[in-house]
């Protein structure tokens, strides 16, 4: 008999494999742990314990708060001396990080300022965008102090899902315990870490003047990425300019709320989505600033998805990718860096493997509404 023209071979079926899924919430992108070891922390494991164990992060299922409610803001860097005689006294060091954004000031104690002195840090900050003082004090006042300074500013944004101090709310903490190795698991699914945003821009009146100071820093990596979203609007045509005055995004809360309760954390508010103008007029510079960001503005109102998709994408590709705008800032012990969150975005970046705590606290107070005034060429 002739041999078969066919052959049976036997292959081995590989298991069914487990997708991952990138995007369960739109554009929000999570990086931050949702809880820690108190073993750890506390030094009770042979790792090294966290400095400031006042200032770790709690999660009060208890904590419910009702919507926010409008309340008038008053914009104190309209009254300041721009000469800056006493934030910046003889005997400071000030050091420009570029043109147009970031600046480094050493010499200068924030907790002591005046308020004429804090009127003049409001404006300064403004003007540079982000400001980083150098070997201040501010880990080491009592919670309640610092918010007290922080309290001149505007009134305290309590975060809808963030980790915060026991007893202290209105703090917004930044918290990767010694050991953590979070950046395993997320770098399966991303490539970069880079998440530009104003920081809760969904709120009805987000934050202006915000303060943000280090606990616990690794010895190298975890730096901060600001970029100058005014230079950003400056870059644009006039024809573009034009186009834009007039528009409004929307922006939300929802995707950042469902992030926290899909990873069993809390929610002390009921997410909003808020309307705000693409550019957005300071209070006491009258500079325009781009205000969109890819972490939480949807879409823009009145336009079909695609024209909307459209030019988000180019406004968004335009901020990430102008690095002769943008500035970054290293951490180093007793940093507090202050920045206009009306005329700035920032990135944190999640770029060390050493598994070294990183940790900061946030003092968040809220400005106006956004407002657009006239293009004007």
């Amino acid at each position: 008999m002739a041999p078969s023209a066919t052959s049976t071979v036997t292959e081995t079926v590989a298991p069914p494999q487990t997708l991952k899924t990138t995007r369960i919430f739109g554009a929000y992108k999570e990086i931050a742990p949702a809880n820690f070891s108190k073993e750890v922390e506390e030094g009770k494991t042979g790792l090294k314990a966290a400095k400031y164990q006042n200032y770790l992060p709690t999660w009060n299922p208890e904590q419910k708060y009702g919507p926010l409610q409008p309340f008038e803001h008053y914009e104190h860097g309209k009254d300041a001396d721009t000469s800056y005689p006493e934030l910046l006294p003889e005997g400071s060091a000030v050091t420009h990080l570029t043109p147009t954004i970031g600046t480094e000031v050493r010499g200068v104690q924030l907790s002591s300022l005046s308020d004429a002195g804090k009127d003049q840090l409001a404006r300064f900050v403004a003007e540079r965008k982000v400001v980083a003082f150098r070997a201040q004090d501010f880990a080491d006042l009592p919670i309640a102090k610092a918010l007290e300074f922080g309290g001149y500013f505007g009134r305290h944004h309590i975060h809808p899902t963030s980790g915060s101090p026991e007893g202290h709310p209105e703090i917004h903490l930044v918290h990767r315990g010694e050991g953590d190795k979070g950046h395993e698991t997320f770098f399966e699914t991303r490539t970069s870490s880079v998440a530009w945003h104003s920081d809760v821009s969904y709120e009805q009146q987000p934050p202006g003047t915000t303060f943000l100071y280090i606990l616990d820093k690794p010895e190298t990596g975890g730096d901060t990425l600001f970029v100058n979203a005014a230079e950003a609007y400056n870059r644009l045509s006039p024809l573009f300019q034009e186009r834009l005055h007039g528009l409004k995004a929307t922006h939300s809360g929802i995707e950042q709320a469902n992030a926290s309760n899909s990873r069993g954390g809390i929610r002390r508010r009921e997410p909003v989505v808020n309307a705000h103008p693409i550019v957005r007029t300071h209070p006491a510079t009258g500079e325009k600033a781009l205000f969109v960001n890819p972490q939480f503005t949807r879409d823009i109102v009145g336009l079909k998805k695609e024209e909307s998709d459209a030019i988000l994408k180019f406004l968004y590709d335009h901020l990430a990718y102008g690095a002769d705008f943008q500035a970054r800032v290293k951490w180093e012990e007793g940093t507090v860096v202050v920045w206009d969150n009306r005329v700035t975005q920032h990135s944190a970046l999640l770029d060390w493997k050493s598994g070294q705590r990183r940790h900061l606290a946030r003092i968040t107070p809220q400005a106006e509404p956004p407002f657009e005034t006239p293009f004007s060429s």
